[in-house]
């Protein structure tokens, strides 16, 4: 019983250490790492206001954070359902296109054979043009289908994930493997203790990427014809119409949810490996 208070001491010392606990210190911290970047957001949008209606700058050349603004709540139902559509193509890319990297990154790390044959294929991939592909994609599964944005984000995801990750597995401490060598350690352990954890950083760089390629690849895909409710077909219409308070509305939409799914990237992997240095020393900054 006279321990308890002792104990008590001892977990708020260590609070700060536990994974998901926020001490008043470390949300200080975190403030102070991110308001730079909002005061920064905050003058770029005054500055635009102010200079927009100084040299009375056409909507049509750019149109006012205040107009942008108004607008955006005016259509913000369209907008939210074009978005919905949107992110569902997107995610279902990302998901499939880092699935695909990852299986192939796994068997070109495995196999040199594979490497040989894979790597050519996959330079090829990326270097095929988004304006090209999604036609071709609409063509094969349908102009209003989901698959369709999504292989097309899927193909655009999957090079950066699979060399990333290849490099994480390949780039290994040459002292780490001869130590599970030596301790006689089968394939699967070396892999699951030794290569998959060095290789998280290099994928979670990668997902980072991917996370804002999805977005784009999704809304590009859209341009070539798609749901009406989407982002890609709500800008090219309200461009087309020269409502450009609209269409600017649309990119906002797009512009948060490329945010969202990177934050929810940095959550996972915050999640995933909270073990690694760099996520250490950004917390004590």
């Amino acid at each position: 019983m006279t321990s308890e208070p002792h104990d008590r001491d001892v977990l708020t010392a260590f609070e700060g250490d536990l994974p998901g606990t926020v001490t008043p210190s470390a949300l200080r911290r975190r403030i102070k790492r991110y308001l730079p970047a909002l005061v920064l957001a905050f003058l770029v949008l005054v500055a635009w206001e102010v200079l927009v209606r100084v040299f009375n700058v056409q909507e049509f050349i750019l149109a006012k954070p205040s107009e942008i603004y108004a607008t955006f709540l005016d259509e913000f139902d369209t907008v939210v359902e074009a978005g919905w559509t949107t992110l569902r193509e997107a995610v279902l890319g990302l998901v499939l296109g880092t699935l695909f990297g990852v299986l192939a990154a796994l068997a070109t790390a495995r196999w040199s054979g594979i490497r040989e044959g894979v790597m050519p294929f996959a330079v090829a991939a990326n270097s095929i043009p988004i304006l090209a592909l999604a036609p071709i994609a609409n063509q094969w599964f349908g102009l209003t289908s989901l698959t369709a944005k999504a292989a097309v984000v899927a193909v655009i995801v999957f090079f950066p994930v699979m060399i990333n990750t290849v490099r994480g597995l390949t780039e290994v401490d040459a002292g780490e493997l001869e130590l599970m060598r030596a301790l006689a350690a089968p394939p699967r352990d070396v892999v699951t203790r030794v290569r998959l954890p060095n290789a998280l950083p290099y994928f979670f760089s990668a997902l980072k990427v991917a996370a804002a390629l999805a977005v784009i690849g999704a809304i590009v895909a859209e341009y070539f014809g798609g749901r009406t409710a989407s982002l890609g077909f709500y800008i090219t219409q309200q461009a087309g119409a020269f409502k450009f308070a609209e269409a600017w509305s649309g990119i906002i939409v797009g512009s948060v949810l490329g945010i969202a799914i990177y934050a929810f990237v940095l959550g996972l992997e915050r999640w995933a490996m909270p073990w690694h240095v760099s996520l250490r020393a950004a917390d004590d900054r």
